[in-house]
């Protein structure tokens, strides 16, 4: 009779409790999954209509997906939960006194647990202004305005009459040595490779130039060194220029200086680090290094008990002391993590043990049949790892229908090389460098 009681006391709590998660990436999504169909009352706050599916936002940029590929409707991915609320909206600021999130529009939205989840954002390391010259990879409008450079790029080369203008639309520099870099690096040779043996008579293989340039000693700097030279081989073997200790100085209109070189460029991509989206001022705390909020073993962010950050945007620490890194895994585990501890925190009175990330391993593609894991004890390259990367990417895509979109046409992209993601629109002011000096190599 008593334990009867407890639990009509618990749920009777939870009807009445009031869970506002914002942001809807890995982190955010998974906790609302976990919380879905409950007693709970939940709200998922987003600045945008649509989940992303990050990891492959390269391929949208270089025309091998399109961007309904890899992303789906909020609404939808949510919709068979019908204790969930979803608001497209902007957060502007939380009140946690009053425990209410501030919207742009005016609008308060009361919380009794408030997850923060707003992930992260290109770092350009006081030099925003490069941003407009030197997209990143963190939204669709981004990876189309990529795409839209690279092919705008070629279709200029292939009007022009100035061998050294062809080869400054055709040189694509990529900012950054990590993975995005690296899959871009490798993707963009594989694309312009293709588009000039087949679709181009006025450009040769020798136009084309791809730049890699890393700060550091050395690409890949999170995995093993044989790995690292795996990488470094097979992007040059693809024909890429990788160059390290080569700190960039200018970013400008079809221009980058890095140490003694100015190199005339028709695209430029940053994938030169991240940091988290600026929640921590919300809360008026001071950020940890890249911005993450401080959280303690249960995700509860220091110093507030009932607000949450999950993701990029969280300074969670492993097991060894340092903070965790902003991956898509680390992201869905603590999404997950904190939506069972919240379900059975207001419904069954139960205290989680504290977060454990599980480590399912590093990866990173470099091009067709060659890619990289780390599992921490041991690693695999080559074909073998490419197929695993292909699995578990699809595996890892939000739905049954995303997973089989994508598993055919990469098949279809791999028995033919024929990417069918190659538009450009016809209204997109999209400004191309013309040849106005000389490259300095």
């Amino acid at each position: 009779m008593a334990e009867a009681s407890l639990r009509d006391g618990a749920e009777s709590q939870a009807r009445s409790s009031r869970v506002v998660i914002v942001g809807a990436g890995f982190a955010g999504l998974a906790a609302a999954r976990e919380l879905g169909n409950t007693a709970i009352d939940v709200t998922v706050i987003d600045r945008r209509n649509h989940n992303l599916f990050q990891p492959l936002l390269y391929q949208v940029a270089t025309a091998a997906l399109s961007p309904a590929d890899i992303s789906e409707p909020i609404r939808r991915t949510l919709g068979r939960y019908r204790n969930i609320r979803v608001m497209l909206a902007e957060v502007i600021g939380v009140d946690a006194v009053a425990k209410t999130v501030k919207l742009d529009g005016g609008t308060d939205v009361a919380y009794d647990r408030l997850v923060i989840a707003t992930g992260s954002e290109y770092n350009y390391f006081g030099h925003d202004d490069w941003r407009a010259w030197a997209p990143g990879l963190k939204t669709i409008h981004e990876a189309r305005l990529i795409r839209q450079r690279l092919l705008i790029a070629f279709e200029k080369a292939e009007l022009s009459h100035d061998p050294e203008e062809k080869k400054a639309l055709l040189t694509s520099v990529i900012i950054g040595g990590g993975p995005t870099g690296v899959e871009m690096a490798g993707a963009i040779a594989e694309l312009g490779r293709f588009m000039i043996t087949r679709d181009f008579r006025r450009l040769e293989p020798d136009h084309m130039r791809v730049i890699l340039i890393e700060a550091g000693p050395k690409i890949l700097a999170a995995f093993p060194d044989n790995l690292t030279q795996y990488a470094l081989k097979a992007l040059e073997k693809a024909g890429v220029e990788v160059m390290t200790n080569l700190p960039v100085q200018s970013v400008t209109n079809g221009e980058v200086v890095a140490g003694s070189l100015r190199i005339r460029t028709g695209c430029v991509i940053w994938g030169a680090g991240v940091k988290a989206s600026p929640a921590g001022t919300w809360l008026g705390i001071e950020g940890k290094p890249a911005g993450r909020i401080p959280v303690g073993a249960d995700l509860s962010v220091t110093g507030f008990a009932d607000i949450y950050a999950v993701g990029d945007t969280s300074a969670a620490l492993g097991e060894d002391g340092k903070p965790l890194p902003a991956l898509a895994q680390v992201a869905k585990q603590q999404g997950e993590y904190l939506g069972k501890a919240l379900r059975q925190g207001l419904l069954e009175g139960r205290v989680a043990s504290p977060f454990q990330f599980r480590n399912r391993g590093n990866t990173a593609v470099i091009g067709r049949n060659a890619a990289i894991f780390d599992f921490g004890k041991w690693t695999l390259k080559g074909r073998l790892a490419w197929f695993l990367w292909a699995i578990v990417h699809v595996y890892l895509l939000v739905n049954f229908e995303k997973r089989l979109l994508v598993s055919i046409q990469w098949i279809w992209r791999y028995l033919t090389r024929q990417r069918g993601a190659r538009l450009i629109d016809e209204n997109a002011a999209i400004s191309v460098p013309s040849s106005t000096q000389r490259t300095e190599t």
